[in-house]
């Protein structure tokens, strides 16, 4: 089993890539709903490559909140994504289970 990051090694990952001049943005989960695979306060830091440590939710949500995080890096603008799956289909996009999650992105400046 692989240990997520600590909040620790996130933030040292973001203070490391803004040192060597790359563009970051940071993902936090806001908000919560029914079952969610993470906890409010977990964090996911993204770099404009689309490299990325942590973790937001799982499945296609990564991906997608990693995607987004570059628009935010490019714009500067900071955005609020939600993301929800019934759970009828929520296996089929990568989450196992059926509740609703908001991320907030923000650039690291």
């Amino acid at each position: 089993m692989t240990m997520l990051a600590t909040d620790n090694d996130i933030m040292n990952k973001a203070e490391a890539w803004r040192r060597e001049g790359k563009g970051v943005a940071i993902a936090t989960v806001v908000e919560t709903w029914g079952s969610a695979p993470r906890p409010v306060g977990s964090h996911l830091v993204i770099d404009n490559d689309g490299n990325f440590l942590g973790s937001v939710s799982g499945g296609c949500v990564e991906g997608a909140v990693v995607t987004e995080a570059v628009d935010v890096i490019e714009s500067g603008a900071p955005r609020m994504l939600e993301f929800g799956v019934a759970d009828e289909t929520a296996w089929k996009v990568g989450l196992s289970c059926g509740g609703r999650i908001r991320v907030f992105v923000e650039k690291v400046d």
